[in-house]
């Protein structure tokens, strides 16, 4: 099975005060360990970009969305137009959840369904998995949809991954997330 790797980098993080893709994590940045875990996963590998420009990784294709200030969903479609044909599905995730455990990736991976999503202490998180047969149905999402409301959807089909990696969960938001990320590596 071939999967597409996507990551969404376009935000402007202004509750960070700062792009939160180049953050520090573990001695990467937060864009740059999420390249070097997913492309060695993934073919290709998708950044979107939009609000700050960033230093290509020649591990990732980029592309800009333009439309980056229309919100989260308008990255994700712009994305989604990346996946070639033979990918068999996406794992897809948010710069802003740089703490994922390689073996959460390959577990994802390695499973069955159209749909895989990794949850921890009963809570799911980033990233996920889904099947080349909902990108249709994502890129009709009409302007002002929510992904996560197609993804919601077909929680019935959905193949949860339960693992023991609290990284699922680390959304990177404000600068008390970040403390309290780099409190928990300590």
């Amino acid at each position: 099975m071939k999967s597409a790797g996507l990551i969404l980098a376009a935000g402007e993080s202004r509750r960070m005060g700062t792009p939160k893709a180049l953050l520090d994590y573990q001695g990467e940045t937060f864009l740059g360990r999420l390249i070097r875990l997913f492309s060695e996963r993934c073919e290709p590998l998708i950044v979107v970009l939009g609000a700050h420009p960033i230093a290509p990784d020649p591990r990732a294709r980029y592309v800009v969305n333009d439309a980056w200030r229309d919100g989260q969903t308008s990255s994700f479609l712009r994305g989604l137009r990346e996946i070639p044909s033979e990918a068999d599905g996406v794992l897809f995730t948010l710069t802003d959840h740089p703490a994922v455990a390689p073996s959460t990736l390959d577990a994802l991976l390695a499973a069955e369904g159209p749909l895989r999503i990794p949850r921890y202490d009963g809570r799911r998180g980033h990233p996920i998995w889904f099947s080349r047969e909902l990108i249709p149905e994502l890129l009709a999402l009409p302007p002002g949809g929510a992904a996560r409301d197609v993804i919601r959807a077909h929680y019935p089909q959905a193949t949860w991954i339960e693992t023991a990696d609290p990284g699922i969960l680390a959304d990177i938001d404000e600068p008390a997330d970040y403390r309290a990320l780099l409190g928990a590596e300590a």
